[in-house]
């Protein structure tokens, strides 16, 4: 008896391990927040919460939050990580918005790889949850010059259309590369939205499926800056340009986020 559990435990452990790794198994996992920690509080040595508005107290895009660092706006609790976006009165920098919500940013960055987020969308009209990547270099060539990739965004016109883009310095504001996917229930179950970065493209996927290719064949900073690192971010906006109108009723919502997983080739 004591064989056959001690036999038990190490194919469920090996099972376990299975389920971290693509599919392809030339990928190793190098990063992952599997969002089970004690307490309620995000992991403070795998994501900076960012609050420090750039645009003259406000976000860009004609947003309508301010960002929090505070576990009202975002929380671990029964495996999985909430970012909430609220309506309330919040001011920072001087600066008062009718609504509070939460950026994540990973302490990781990397330079080519997968990742994947496996998440369950908010349902109000005028939340604009996005699961993306920005360049470390972000602070020293700014933007779009350190390269975008949105991994996921969805659309206040229709919560069941996501969509991935594309932002550099040729692909951006009304050029921004962008391919939108339609996706069943994603504010009632759980999705894996994921984005595959090597030196020759970029592929984005839902689930197993594969619905775009971003792939220039001749590659420039213009439209390739897609040389240093990259780091996650995850959040929610309240209104701008793909929240759309607010419903007048909205109290609060939700992402929640099952993991996010990086991989690199072995």
């Amino acid at each position: 008896m004591t064989n056959l559990l001690l036999y038990l435990v190490v194919i469920l452990l090996s099972l376990s391990s299975e389920n971290l790794q693509p599919k392809e198994k030339s990928y190793q996992l190098i990063w992952s927040d599997e969002c089970e920690q004690e307490g309620r509080a995000v992991d403070a040595t795998k994501w900076f919460l960012e609050t420090n508005a750039p645009n003259n107290g406000s976000w860009y895009n004609d947003e309508l939050q301010h960002y929090t660092d505070r576990i009202d706006n975002a929380y671990v609790s029964e495996g999985s990580l909430k970012i909430i976006a609220k309506k309330e009165d919040y001011t920072y920098s001087g600066t008062t918005q009718g609504y509070t919500s939460a950026r994540l940013n990973s302490k990781v960055s990397f330079t080519y790889g997968k990742v994947e987020v496996r998440a369950k969308l908010p349902q109000a009209q005028g939340t604009w949850p996005a699961i993306w990547t920005l360049g470390s270099n972000l602070e020293t060539v700014g933007w779009p010059a350190c390269g975008e990739i949105d991994i996921m965004e969805q659309l206040f016109e229709d919560f069941e259309m996501i969509q991935c883009a594309v932002h550099t310095p040729d692909t951006h504001g009304p050029d921004t590369v962008v391919k939108q996917v339609p996706v069943s229930n994603v504010t009632e179950n759980f999705h894996v939205y994921g984005m595959e970065w090597t030196p020759e493209h970029l592929k984005f996927f839902v689930g197993d499926e594969h619905y775009f290719t971003y792939e220039p064949q001749v590659k420039t900073p213009e439209n390739w800056p897609y040389f240093n690192d990259q780091y996650v971010l995850l959040n929610i906006a309240m209104g701008g340009a793909l929240g759309g109108a607010i419903d007048p009723n909205f109290t609060q919502d939700q992402m929640e986020v099952d993991y996010v997983r990086v991989y690199q080739k072995k």
